[in-house]
């Protein structure tokens, strides 16, 4: 075989492969946008929502005690404080830094919602007049949280003094081989009763949980 031939396909070859090279390559295409580490407005909106309704599930299942959730609902009204103070100073709007910040405490509430939610502590009420009256009032206090007619703060107060109410009943029966004296009765249903009176002012008050 002549050996022409290949001489001229090698220096074919030689030429164009710089060419081939040269040719320009298709432009990456644009990945789907990733979800930005600042929240957006809204968001902050919508979790308030959101751990509102978990709070108001928890009491309603007895997975919350009177105290969790009051420890739970301070900690949420010293945000919506925050984040009304920073709007107040802003024209109505979070910076992205406080977004962040707001969001930080956030989630470090949605842990603890968790948390005491799944602990071993559960609200215990009895089969008994006081026990069925103490349930109906973390029934209201749920309903209350869930549908906005309570904020945070109120609930708090409230729940603050029902975990009182709670401590001396406990007390109370662990001086008296687990019963109640019929003045101690009398002692928890006054009680219960101004907190009752407390649930429906605040529930009719006009305040109402931020959205």
């Amino acid at each position: 075989m002549s050996k022409v031939p290949l001489l001229f396909a090698a220096l074919a070859f030689a030429v164009s492969a710089p060419a081939f090279a040269q040719q320009p390559q298709p432009a990456p295409q644009p990945t789907a946008a990733q979800p930005s580490e600042t929240p957006r407005e809204g968001s902050v909106n919508d979790r308030r929502g959101d751990q509102q309704n978990r709070i108001a599930n928890g009491v309603q299942s007895g997975q919350l005690t009177a105290g969790e959730t009051r420890n739970l609902e301070s900690r949420e009204a010293n945000v919506n404080h925050e984040i009304r103070a920073d709007r107040s100073a802003n024209g109505g709007k979070l910076t992205p830094q406080e977004r962040q910040q707001v969001n930080r405490q956030q989630n470090n509430l949605s842990r603890s919602i968790y948390q005491d939610k799944h602990n071993a502590n559960q609200a215990h009420f009895g089969n008994n007049q006081v026990g069925q009256r103490r349930e109906n009032q973390q029934d209201r206090i749920a309903q209350g949280i869930r549908s906005g007619q309570m904020t945070a703060g109120e609930a708090a107060r409230t729940e603050g003094r029902e975990q009182n109410i709670n401590r001396s009943v406990a007390a109370d029966r662990a001086a008296n081989g687990g019963k109640l004296t019929q003045q101690e009765r009398q002692n928890i249903n006054q009680r219960q009763n101004s907190t009752s009176r407390q649930i429906y002012r605040q529930k009719h008050n006009g305040a109402r949980a931020p959205k």
